[in-house]
């Protein structure tokens, strides 16, 4: 284990919120022993996750901890105090599971739940959109402090917030004390074929992360196709690290290299009928172990 860095996996291999239908048959307890058995120290939240009373136990009775979970934030479509009341609960939920960040994504216009053509239609804001957003976003980010929580803002495809350019305009017009950023791999790399170029610009804002591969040759025909997010990573765009094109050790050393303290969760958007979740989270551990560490175990 490297001090300072936690080892988690999401739980999207095992179930996917935004298509409850694929791995619905995985419950809690199974994807929660599959990830005591790949050898991480954690997850994040899902969709489906019961009651905290019910989560804590399950937990409990493997020593994992959650690391943080998916908000949805509309602050253009429905202002700031409409999202403030859900993002409460939101944040009370995780200090119950002693979380350490809430991870917010702006969905007003996104098309990632969507059919639209996620590599041609994404949403754009107007400049006084801008301001709505990034204003209600400080406001999310103190309500975030007050239960000891990061907000850290999820820069993905499909969304008004996916490019470089884009995440460099929401780091100019937020305050670094209250809206840091979670930093996804495979979402940058996707979007402007770069991942490190992020990393080196923002990375004193990060305080999350997502490693998230991609399949180069998959990737190409999705865009050749015009395909949407959903039916992208249901063709395989997404994978373990180990299993694509991203190279995670100049990233894990850069990270090394800067005192990165915080989680690293392995996430994957697949179909768990197609990329069994065990599987490839045991291939992520292996690819971890023999490449990201001098010795083989966290």
């Amino acid at each position: 284990m490297t001090e300072g860095i936690t080892w988690g996996i999401a739980p999207i291999g095992w179930r996917n919120d935004d298509i409850p239908e694929i791995g619905a048959e995985n419950t809690l307890s199974h994807l929660l022993s599959d990830i005591v058995v790949a050898g991480f120290q954690g997850t994040e939240a899902g969709g489906f996750f019961p009651d905290t009373k019910i989560l804590k136990k399950e937990l409990e009775l493997r020593k994992l901890r959650i690391a943080g979970k998916w908000f949805s934030s509309f602050l253009i479509r429905d202002g700031v105090q409409s999202v403030s009341k859900q993002f409460h609960e939101h944040c009370a939920f995780l200090k119950e599971v002693n979380a350490s960040v809430a991870v917010v994504s702006e969905q007003t216009y996104s098309i990632q739940g969507t059919a639209k053509n996620v590599f041609g239609e994404k949403p754009f804001f107007t400049n006084e959109e801008w301001k709505v957003f990034t204003q209600g976003l400080n406001e999310l980010g103190k309500i975030a402090t007050d239960y000891d929580l990061h907000l850290v803002y999820h820069h993905h495809m499909g969304t008004g917030v996916q490019t470089l350019e884009e995440i460099d305009r929401l780091m100019a017009l937020t305050d670094s004390s209250y809206v840091h950023l979670l930093y996804d791999t495979g979402h940058i790399f996707v979007s402007d074929n770069d991942y490190m170029t992020l990393l080196k610009k923002h990375r004193n804002r990060i305080k999350h992360v997502h490693f998230k591969d991609v399949r180069l040759t998959t990737l190409k025909n999705c865009k050749n196709n015009h395909l949407s997010f959903l039916q992208s990573f249901l063709k395989g765009m997404f994978t373990v690290p180990g299993d694509g094109c991203i190279d995670f050790k100049e990233v894990y050393k850069y990270l090394i290299e800067t005192n990165y303290n915080g989680w690293i969760i392995i996430e994957a958007e697949q179909d768990p009928a197609i990329a069994h979740p065990l599987e490839y989270a045991l291939i992520a551990r292996k690819y971890i172990d023999e490449n990201l560490f001098e010795k083989n175990h966290i």
